[in-house]
Order: C-alpha cells, then sequence, then structure tokens
C-alpha cells in the first residue's frame, strides 16, 4: 500500500492554515471536480477529484491532521504500515473470524487503513465454553465502514455497489446499495445479515454504511441547509456585481449591492437539499471576498493610488 501524501496531493507545506488548506482545495476542486471537467478528461478528473477531497477530509480535520502528521513522521523514519491491496480490511474482535474487506465505499485503502471502519460489540454473550457456545449461539458481530456519497446522490436518491469479501475466501459478495432521496450526513444505511457470521445458531451481524458527504467545489451543508460559495473579488464587493448561483437543479441569478461585506448571506427558500418528507431545505449564497495574494508591479501601483486617494478623502 503506497503512502498518500495529502499535502502534496493539495500543493500546500505542512505548515499550512486552515484558510490556505480550504483555498487550495476549492481552487483544485473547481478545476477537477467530474460535473466542471470535459467529458474527455472525467474519468481522470474523477479519480484526481477523489484524491482531493479525501485530502482535504483528513487535513481540515484537526484530529486527523494530527493523527496523520504522526503517521507522516514514523513512515520517515522508517515505520512500516499494514499491507492493504484493493480491499480495506476492518479486523474481527474477540471470538470471532479475523477480518473483512470492502471496496466501493468511497474512500482509499490508505484512508480505511487509518481512518476507516470499525466493529460494534456481538449481539449475543459469549459462553464459556465452546460447546456452550454452538448449543446457545452467539450473534455475529455488526461491521460499520463510513460510505462516502455525492451530495446530488444524496439530493436525488442513487444506488451504489459496494463489496465484501471475508477472511480465507476468494469470494466477492457484492451488493447493490440504495441511497434515498433527502438521507442526511451521520445517517447508517443498514444491510442486515451482511456482516460477522454467528456462532452456533446465532444469527449473523449487520453491516452500517455510516453516510459520509463528499465534499464540493461550490456547495456545502450546514445545519440542514445548503451553503453555496460566492467568491468575490474586492472590486466586484466594492461596486456590485451580478453572481450566477448554483442549486442541484436550478441556475439563479444574485444581484451584489455596492458595498457588500465578506461573510453576507443571501437566503433562497426551499431551494437547497431534499428532504425525506420531499421538502427540500433553503439555500443560502455566502459571500467570500478573495484577496489576491500575488500581484503584479502594475496592480501594486492601481492599489497604492488607491489608498493615497483614500488617505486624501480622510
Amino acid at each position: 500500500m503506497d503512502y498518500k501524501d495529502y499535502y502534496k496531493i493539495l500543493g500546500v507545506t505542512k505548515s499550512a492554515t486552515a484558510d490556505e488548506l480550504k483555498s487550495s482545495f476549492r481552487k483544485l476542486a473547481r478545476r477537477y471536480h467530474p460535473d466542471v471537467a470535459k467529458d474527455a478528461d472525467k474519468a481522470q478528473a474523477e479519480s484526481k477529484f477523489k484524491e482531493i477531497n479525501e485530502a482535504y477530509e483528513v487535513l481540515s480535520d484537526p484530529a486527523k491532521r494530527a493523527q496523520y502528521d504522526e503517521l507522516g513522521s514514523n513512515w520517515q523514519s522508517g515505520g512500516g504500515m499494514p499491507g492493504g491491496g484493493a480491499y480495506r480490511r476492518s479486523r474481527g474482535g474477540a471470538g470471532q473470524p479475523g477480518s473483512f474487506e470492502f471496496d466501493g465505499t468511497g474512500f482509499s485503502d490508505f484512508f480505511e487503513q487509518f481512518f476507516g471502519s470499525s466493529q460494534r460489540g456481538g449481539r449475543g454473550a459469549y459462553r464459556s465454553s465452546p460447546f456452550e457456545q454452538y448449543e446457545s449461539g452467539a450473534a455475529g458481530r455488526d461491521l460499520e465502514v463510513d460510505f462516502l456519497i455525492r451530495l446530488d446522490d444524496a439530493h436525488h436518491g442513487a444506488a451504489r455497489k459496494i463489496s465484501l469479501r471475508r477472511e480465507g475466501s476468494d469470494k466477492v459478495e457484492t451488493y447493490e446499495v440504495k441511497i434515498p432521496a433527502g438521507i442526511q450526513e451521520g445517517q447508517k444505511i443498514r444491510l442486515s445479515g451482511r456482516g460477522g457470521p454467528g456462532i452456533g445458531t446465532g444469527g449473523p451481524g449487520d453491516l452500517f454504511l455510516n453516510v459520509r458527504f463528499e465534499r464540493h467545489p461550490f456547495f456545502r451543508f450546514e445545519d440542514g441547509d445548503l451553503v453555496y460559495d460566492v467568491p468575490l473579488a474586492p472590486w466586484e464587493a466594492v461596486l456590485g456585481c451580478e453572481k450566477e448561483v448554483r442549486s442541484f437543479q436550478e441556475k439563479l441569478r444574485l444581484k451584489i449591492p455596492q458595498g457588500t461585506q465578506s461573510g453576507r448571506k443571501f437566503r433562497f427558500k426551499n431551494l437547497g437539499m431534499r428532504k425525506k418528507d420531499g421538502s427540500r431545505s433553503d439555500l443560502y449564497a455566502v459571500v467570500d471576498i478573495e484577496i489576491p495574494r500575488q500581484i503584479t508591479p502594475a496592480e501594486r501601483n492601481l492599489w497604492e493610488s488607491f489608498a493615497e486617494l483614500q488617505d486624501g478623502s480622510a
């Protein structure tokens, strides 16, 4: 299994701030997201976007970033990492067969190995002897694995395939997972009887897919509402302008008034994410004024002239 350099993938240094990570992710995501990539580049763009999304998923989370940085230093000093393969591994618990390997969850083998799947306790009590275990039975352990889905799949509903292979078996079990329209992040999709095998007369455990939303180059999902970041150049915020705002079905025109401040919200009622009952949440367009990190000599002269004009009018 290859080590993934998430800093390199995002094109930032290890000292990058949260704002720098966000800015780099947004720039790369708007280039490689399959929705905006040209048809000829869609397959390559989708693979690249998954890498970008995963890197930002880890580095934007302080706890995951600290864990990753510690792993990185171990790696550089020659620390080994567990082997992987095409499938991701979830180890069995005490008294249970060893591992279950997954494919189709949306995360890479590297991510899943260190940040991914877990096991829940068995639903049956274990007895003191193998004979008693067999006679009374013990339910198999439930498994839980992160399941990454796109926002538009959560909005419209979709079907995805996930594969499972059990330790010691060459058989790959493939299941079609139905993603209901209106599903929320953090909800779990249950696949009954697809977890660990039971002991004796005990039935198998269940497999739970923990829904995670893929980061989107334009949208965010907050408190049940859809948030669309509207990047503005400083002069656009000062002078006012019109911007296009996207939702899942609609393309909207937003008039930005003169003197708009960064962080201002504009509400589009009932144009956000679909809910379970079929209604929709709200869509908020949030202004983000982007200050250029580098400027040309000509641009510097213009900004200095503006500064002098402001000083003269004070």
